[in-house]
């Protein structure tokens, strides 16, 4: 390597890093001087420091970068081994929402309700085996090339917009994690801890694309998952320990606290949950942030393995998860000296706060971080690369040089971030948004994504009346965290909700419209074939 090279280097890496540091010891400077808040100093500098190494990690990333090109910012030059690969999806999924969703739910409904982790864990699997071989057989470079090559470039745009929705909305529910996680601990309020956090997030994914997401996924996954297995230990003693606490829970939510469905549980609800159970299964497929992965893998075989192995990995992190979720909810908080939390949300931090020594606690705290950070680059990424490659390109500047869409892209990322942020700083139940994110996913972009694949008749007129028809379906049963009305007449509503299974009904609904419309409009707009990608 030339001197002049190595420097070059060495100056990617260590202005951006003092610049952070720079930013951070104001930051620190404002909160001692200015505000009035209760700060955990040792806390706060020792988040500081886990911010600095993290970004120091995805700095020096950017210098990694194979070619400045789409393929060496988006994908890494598909070279990432399978170990890597493995820890970046691992990490990826075992996000803020993930971590402090399942206690959540754990905590306020019942081990019946924490449907998530194995959901996404199966949906993980499913991919890998069915998927992950044929999409990096074709070389592509998003989620949504097979879809424009089966589809044309307006249909992939339109479908583009459950995509984007799923991606910012998942962003949101994960900072919204840590925003409630920091202040908690630390004693910093949640608006400056979820813009703080973002900022650094949304830059070292912009300075190194994949390779920065990547290496520092690997770190992080190390400390989320030594921190949580940490804490666990600690919540139970407060408790009386497992078998105590299984039993005060038993007697809390009885046939709710088991992981089986049944009648006993759920009474009403029985069919709303197998359509949940359905909609995270499948609906955590049709995802850029889990494509990106497959395709930057360095073959097809490690496509395939890094799927079920991050699947594995998915299943034993909410472990720890849900005990700290078990623990909150059988707690004497009083006998703490302490509230009992404010909301289910606020589950895991207040047993991290009130059952953990001043050690634990820091790196409790750590360990959110670390799942909040690495779920949020990769999903600010993801959004960018389909924003930049399938829309900005084919639709507006079809021959636009690779090294100005790397740089388009960079600034998406930005755009992307902040928008999350802003709609982070707005919600409430971090559980909630992160269903609603898979919820858009599996209505209307799972059918056409399936059908893309291996449907080879299948057509523009096609995905446009299964996008449509899903369209109707799923917005036609309401929402109540859009505030969304019900307009069709579906049974099984009480109390405002539909217990009737509309989201895979409007699943259903759309794979069948492509598939029958497909083949009633062959004659006049032939199926286009798929294509391998240079």
């Amino acid at each position: 390597m030339k001197p002049s090279t190595s420097r070059s280097k060495i100056r990617r890496v260590l202005i951006p890093t003092l610049s952070l540091m720079a930013m951070l010891a104001l930051v620190g400077l404002y909160l001692y001087y200015f505000t009035e808040e209760p700060v955990n100093w040792p806390s706060f500098f020792s988040m500081m420091a886990f911010y600095t190494l993290i970004f120091l990690t995805g700095a020096y990333a950017s210098t990694l970068r194979q070619s400045e090109g789409p393929l060496g910012f988006l994908l890494a030059g598909r070279q990432l081994p399978l170990w890597i690969a493995v820890f970046t999806m691992s990490a990826t999924w075992i996000g803020g929402g993930y971590i402090n969703g399942t206690a959540e739910y754990a905590a306020s409904s019942g081990l019946v309700w924490v449907q998530a982790p194995w959901g996404y864990a199966l949906s993980l699997i499913i991919g890998g085996l069915f998927f992950a071989r044929k999409m990096r057989r074709y070389q592509f470079q998003t989620m949504l090339d097979p879809l424009e090559q089966r589809y044309g470039k307006r249909m992939a745009a339109l479908l583009f917009l459950p995509a984007l929705t799923g991606e910012v909305f998942w962003t949101a529910a994960i900072l919204t994690a840590l925003g409630t996680t920091f202040g908690t601990i630390v004693g910093l309020d949640t608006t400056t801890s979820i813009i703080l956090s973002a900022a650094i997030t949304i830059a070292y994914t912009a300075l190194g694309g994949l390779w920065s997401v990547a290496l520092t996924d690997f770190v992080q996954l190390i400390l989320l998952l030594g921190g949580l297995f940490l804490v666990v230990p600690f919540a139970l003693g407060h408790v009386g320990g497992w078998e105590s606490a299984w039993q005060s829970y038993r007697e809390l939510y009885g046939p709710a606290a088991s992981l089986l469905p049944s009648r006993e549980a759920l009474g009403a609800y029985y069919w709303n949950w197998w359509d949940y159970a359905l909609l995270l299964t499948f609906g955590g497929i049709a995802w850029q942030v889990y494509f990106q992965r497959v395709l930057a893998s360095r073959d097809e075989d490690t496509a395939v393995r890094l799927s079920v192995l991050a699947g594995v990995i998915c299943l034993i992190a909410a472990v720890p998860a849900a005990l700290i979720g078990i623990s909150g909810a059988v707690a004497d908080w009083g006998s703490m000296q302490a509230d009992a939390p404010p909301n289910a949300a606020s589950t895991l931090p207040w047993v991290i706060r009130y059952m953990t020594p001043g050690w634990v606690a820091i790196l409790g705290l750590g360990a959110i971080a670390a799942a909040v950070m690495s779920s949020a680059d990769s999903s600010i990424l993801s959004a960018s690369s389909m924003a930049g490659w399938n829309v900005y390109r084919p639709l507006f500047k079809p021959k636009v040089e690779s090294e100005k869409l790397s740089q388009l892209i960079q600034r998406i990322i930005w755009i992307v971030g902040i928008a999350a942020t802003l709609l982070a700083l707005k919600i409430r139940s971090v559980y909630e948004l992160w269903f609603l994110c898979s919820d858009f996913v599996y209505c209307l972009l799972f059918p056409p994504l399936v059908c893309a694949l291996f449907d080879p008749k299948a057509n523009t007129y096609g995905a446009l009346a299964g996008f449509l028809i899903a369209f109707v379906l799923r917005f036609g049963g309401g929402d109540a965290t859009l505030g969304l009305p019900i307009l069709l007449p579906y049974p099984m509503i009480e109390e405002g909700v539909v217990l009737f299974p509309f989201r895979t009904l409007a699943m259903v609904g759309g794979l069948l419209s492509i598939i029958v419309v497909s083949r009633l409009t062959g004659r006049w707009l032939p199926a286009r074939e798929l294509q391998k990608m240079e």
